[in-house]
């Protein structure tokens, strides 16, 4: 098959998945150079996680992430709160993560996001001296990841508007982050 026909083939989808990851990319580093020194990585990668061509997969790992993400914050900060800084505190709170995400909240979209974000939460506290200090620090980073979910989405949704798919497409997006549990 040649190089244009493929173009075609799906609807530009993957022309389309790289102007949502332009827009979002500037959107985000931008949003944040102006609020904030910080690096905006954490937040550059859920925007790539969450935005799609396809507004219903778009939608659909949207709410895994922003769910597993709070599930993960919370048990993150329940360890910085309760902990003794035990070598085994990471591990075990990373592993009650995966328990409580996979048995009680059950989406199963973006599941892996509760013990990255548990993770993120609690390694903050390997560079503060005190745990309020690795709370904010947990806190903000797990903020810039929920800003990046929402800035994908939107650019999902407003991309949709300005340049709709012609037809829906035939599979499901090649691009879609689908992080689902193996049986």
């Amino acid at each position: 098959m040649k190089v244009p026909a493929r173009f075609l083939e799906d609807d530009f989808l993957g022309v389309r998945f790289a102007l949502n990851v332009f827009i979002g990319t500037t959107l985000v580093w931008v949003a944040l150079k102006v609020v904030s020194d910080a690096s905006p990585i954490w937040a550059i990668a859920s925007m790539i996680a969450a935005t799609d061509p396809v507004v219903t997969q778009a939608k659909h790992v949207f709410r895994g992430r922003i769910i597993n993400a709070m599930v993960g914050c919370a048990v993150g900060l329940f360890v910085l709160v309760v902990g003794q800084g035990s070598d085994w505190e990471l591990p075990l709170a990373l592993a009650a993560t995966v328990l409580i995400s996979a048995y009680v909240v059950r989406i199963p979209v973006m599941w892996r996001q509760a013990p990255i974000t548990a993770a993120i939460v609690i390694a903050s506290e390997l560079s503060h001296h005190s745990k309020f200090g690795a709370m904010e620090k947990g806190l903000y980073k797990v903020a810039q990841v929920i800003f990046g979910c929402v800035v994908g989405l939107l650019v999902t949704l407003a991309m949709s508007r300005i340049w709709p798919l012609k037809s829906a497409p035939r599979a499901e997006s090649p691009h879609a982050a689908h992080d689902s549990p193996s049986p």
